[in-house]
């Protein structure tokens, strides 16, 4: 079969829909479109039970004692948005410090940087060389004040998957709210919020061959009973923590890849199911997945980095010790031997700063480092393609 170019290879990023998860979102559209939260006639009331049984398929998919702890938002910004700036709000009286790491995604970061803007303190915990976080950083970094830890379940620029069980078993000690950001984590490895002791948790339906536009956010009612403040207020959609007329097409799509997603109430009719496919993350004996080792991190992200290729896509590489200049050169190389140098850049350093940037001419230097860099990679292959009469494009990031 004839390679059909351009190839993708960015499912960190989004995922193409299911088929199967069209076909069931499809009549909502039409046929059945009610309001979720029009509970006076039979439209209204179709819809809303549509809405509550991909509820429960996406409690079930992390592990939820209680389909109402499932909150529907527009996607995994808004959940995490919600979780931290909801906590923060509600618990202020309590405490102004967060625990975070220097290798969240933007949407955490941000959030933090609004909140220190705004009086919070917040500690950014660094990560060893191999991308992990140390629990007893975090527990040194926790003080009288804290409210609330974030941490990323997996990490979608370096892989790295952190020991979240232990991480709430922390929190729960110190009677601190822990919210992860499962993103990437979500239909892939296995989750677990009792086991794990999650308090939040954030998560999104286009990572897994699910719908855009939909994401949730676990939000725990008993042992503790956590409460957030709302972000948008009118209507009182979500038990008051999510207001806004839900997309009961997208929230049906959800519910039903979370079905067919590893963990979920069903498996795929014949073969491996999409989501799985050259994931190659293993298993502990005890189920909890295993963290993904230094020369195996850059294999899970050879696509572009960050959005639209811009630098943000180097904050994790940064969190890990790398000068800007090897971070930026690193991510853009293809091909075995490209990652075996990767992996040698992986050494024991110092993790560099959080914020650091570069200048007109640094991004230049390390944009021509990467061209250079990708132009040597695919020369040979395009001389033994024109030789078979076939023509390979350049892939560059």
């Amino acid at each position: 079969m004839a390679l059909k170019f351009p190839i993708f290879l960015d499912a960190q990023s989004t995922t193409p829909v299911d088929p199967r998860v069209v076909d069931a979102m499809l009549p909502y559209f039409t046929e059945k479109f009610g309001n979720a939260a029009s509970r006076n006639h039979p439209f209204g009331w179709e819809a809303e039970e549509a809405v509550e049984k991909a509820r429960k398929q996406v409690a079930d998919l992390i592990g939820a004692n209680d389909a109402k702890e499932l909150v529907f938002t527009s996607g995994g910004t808004e959940s995490i948005n919600l979780a931290i700036k909801g906590v923060a709000e509600m618990y202020r009286e309590k405490g102004n410090h967060i625990v975070t790491t220097v290798i969240e995604q933007r949407a955490g970061l941000d959030v933090c940087k609004r909140l220190e803007r705004q009086g919070f303190e917040v500690a950014y915990v660094p990560v060893q060389p191999d991308g992990l976080v140390d629990v007893e950083t975090v527990r040194k970094a926790v003080t009288d004040k804290t409210i609330l830890i974030s941490v990323m379940f997996a990490n979608n620029e370096i892989g790295t998957i952190q020991d979240v069980a232990a991480i709430g078993k922390l929190a729960k000690e110190k009677g601190i709210i822990f919210h992860t950001d499962a993103t990437q984590a979500l239909g892939k490895i296995r989750v677990d919020v009792e086991a794990m002791g999650i308090d939040l948790l954030s998560c999104t339906s286009h990572l897994i061959y699910g719908p855009k536009g939909v994401g949730a956010l676990y939000v725990r009612r008993k042992a503790p009973r956590v409460r957030i403040a709302p972000l948008i207020d009118g209507g009182g959609h979500e038990r008051g923590m999510r207001s806004g007329t839900l997309p009961v097409p997208l929230i049906v799509g959800f519910g039903r890849r979370g079905a067919h997603a590893p963990g979920g109430a069903a498996r795929p009719p014949a073969g491996r199911d999409p989501v799985e496919r050259g994931r190659g993350v293993p298993e502990r004996a005890s189920g909890a997945a295993a963290p993904a080792q230094p020369e195996h991190l850059l294999r899970l992200r050879r696509g572009r980095v960050g959005p639209h290729g811009s630098q943000q896509g180097d904050r994790a590489l940064l969190g890990l010790g790398l000068h800007v200049l090897d971070a930026r050169a690193v991510v853009r190389h293809r091909g075995a031997r490209r990652e075996r140098r990767a992996g040698a850049l992986l050494h024991p350093v110092q993790p560099a700063p959080l914020q650091h940037r570069g200048g007109d001419r640094l991004r230049r230097t390390a944009d021509t480092r990467g061209r250079e860099a990708v132009a040597r990679d695919v020369a040979p292959v395009r001389a033994r393609e024109g030789r078979r009469r076939h023509q390979v494009h350049s892939m560059e990031g």
